[in-house]
């Protein structure tokens, strides 16, 4: 788990649990969604995200004490500056760590040029101070399911992961700093900051 190392936070201070992402359009979850309807019920265990909170992690920060939120938010807002808008678009369905014993089933996104990596490294140095960097290489997603335990995920839809799920090209134009919440429910993700791409937005 990532924890912003704040040593001197009381025991008062209650932390939030924090991560950065880029919104994706309405119209693109909505195709998704229809396009994975068919395998919803033939995975056991699968927990699925809710369609409507789907994003792309760019930094999950995790556990954040108070006092780190504003610098956070300040290195948010200053990487979004040093960013233009590009365009991306849904390619295919992938798992994590690999497809025979998946936790995670993912869809991914164009990133020929590398747009998001660069983003994701940029904020893994700017917030180096206060979290531990990703360390992996970055993947651009959308978490579709959670699987506990793992699963093969060939055993119940061999041909799911490579799917062709992709979309129309869309833009990313910013970062969001949100704040999840978690219950017994599911979770709920509050956006803290909405952080526009480029010094002129």
């Amino acid at each position: 788990m990532t924890v912003a190392r704040d040593r001197s936070a009381g025991p008062e201070a209650k932390p939030l649990r924090l991560f950065v992402a880029v919104d994706v359009p309405e119209h693109v979850k909505d195709n998704l969604r229809s396009a994975t309807a068919r395998f919803r019920d033939r995975i056991p265990g699968a927990r699925w995200t809710n369609p409507d909170a789907w994003h792309v992690t760019v930094k999950f920060l995790g556990t954040t004490w108070p006092r780190v939120v504003e610098d956070v938010r300040a290195t948010v807002e200053a990487a979004a500056a040093d960013e233009e808008p590009f365009e991306t678009a849904l390619t295919e369905l992938g798992a994590f760590p690999r497809p025979t014993m998946a936790r995670v089933l993912w869809a991914g996104l164009a990133d020929s040029d590398g747009r998001f990596a660069t983003l994701a490294a940029s904020l893994d140095r700017a917030l180096e101070e206060h979290f531990d960097p990703g360390g992996r290489a970055f993947t651009p997603h959308l978490t579709l399911a959670r699987l506990a335990p793992p699963r093969n995920l060939r055993e119940f839809v061999p041909d799911l992961v490579g799917t062709n799920v992709a979309s129309e090209k869309f833009v990313a134009s910013a970062l969001v700093l949100y704040r999840s919440h978690l219950s017994p429910a599911g979770a709920r993700y509050e956006p803290l900051l909405v952080a526009p791409f480029g010094r002129d937005a």
